[in-house]
């Protein structure tokens, strides 16, 4: 499984544990080191394992951090709802409804998996990271400077958890045990994947108007090795500039991209980066990243991100420089 998927190991949450538990945590070490720059005016957390259908876990979050009745609401992308999320924080800082906001991304995938079923199993595992995207200059570290945003709704069986919503209850019949599991087709969806991944990539970089070898930190959805090897490679990134730790935590899904700055090089860190490095859409904000140890290691850089074969994005990030690391627990 190693060589086929190049997963080494993958995190469970504790017992009783949940998705707000981790988005949680993830959110409170972030704002423990995070600039006093104001308060946060809003909450977007990324999931698809959300504590309840209903409400969001979103408000609970927000409540439980502390910060009173400001918006907050859960986005359901399932592994792209982190580079969705920052497209929506993005989209509320530019109109000026807003100066700060928060985004969290977590996942418990372990709720979800069939303990029969080893194919889904042995990639997914727990996880939870946050970002606090803010206003700031033009030019500045932290800029999100472009986005590739897309979706097929045509494939939305190839990965699916059958049973729960309002669709399998219309059906009249009964609930099965199997439905309420997560299932995946996973040769079809490496092949999606692979191709939307790499066509969202040259996207970008043509609107942006740069060439691959400008990009210094490649980040992708942490889903499968070879996935990653392929669309790097049809890129033309080398895998010098590949940010990854799926070796040690799996796929975490919406966790997945959120690094936290502060650690170059090493295995499953970020290369180094040169002085200014950019990625590049339009607007200025500062991003302040934290991120649980269920997630995994920190990166600093992030541009490329792939989820569920029915949705596709990417975006362009000036790199911000580390912040203080969150403290061990």
């Amino acid at each position: 499984m190693r060589r086929r998927t190049g997963i080494g190991s993958r995190h469970r949450a504790g017992p009783g544990a949940a998705t707000g538990d981790l988005a949680y945590e993830a959110a409170s070490r972030l704002l423990a080191v995070a600039p006093a720059a104001g308060p946060v005016d809003a909450v977007v957390l990324a999931t698809a394992t959300p504590d309840h259908l209903c409400p969001g876990t979103g408000p609970a979050l927000a409540a439980r951090l502390g910060l009173g009745t400001v918006p907050a609401l859960d986005i359901a992308a399932v592994c792209s709802g982190f580079v969705y999320g920052l497209a929506l924080c993005h989209g509320l800082i530019a109109s000026g409804l807003y100066g700060r906001v928060l985004l969290v991304g977590a996942d418990v995938y372990s709720t979800w998996l069939d303990p029969e079923d080893r194919s889904a199993g042995v990639v997914f595992g727990d996880g939870a990271g946050a970002a606090l995207v803010a206003a700031g200059q033009a030019g500045d570290p932290g800029e999100l400077l472009a986005f590739d945003l897309g979706s097929d709704g045509t494939g939305y069986e190839l990965i699916t958890v059958p049973g729960g919503g309002a669709r399998a209850r219309a059906s009249g019949k009964p609930p099965a045990l199997p439905d309420a599991y997560f299932r995946m087709q996973g040769s079809t969806v490496y092949q999606h994947a692979v191709e939307r991944m790499t066509g969202s990539c040259r996207t970008l970089l043509e609107r942006v108007g740069w060439d691959p070898a400008e990009v210094d930190h490649f980040v992708p959805h942490q889903a499968n090795a070879r996935i990653l090897r392929a669309v790097a490679d049809r890129v033309g990134i080398g895998p010098q500039r590949c940010v990854t730790h799926l070796e040690r935590v799996g796929n975490t899904g919406a966790a997945s991209i959120p690094p936290r700055p502060g650690r170059r090089g090493g295995p499953g860190g970020a290369p180094g980066r040169r002085p200014g490095a950019a990625h590049r859409v339009r607007g200025r904000l500062d991003l302040g990243l934290g991120r649980t140890p269920l997630a995994g290691d920190p990166a600093d850089r992030f541009d490329d991100f792939y989820g569920r074969n029915t949705a596709c994005r990417s975006p362009l990030i000036r790199a911000p420089e580390p912040d203080p690391a969150p403290p061990s627990r």
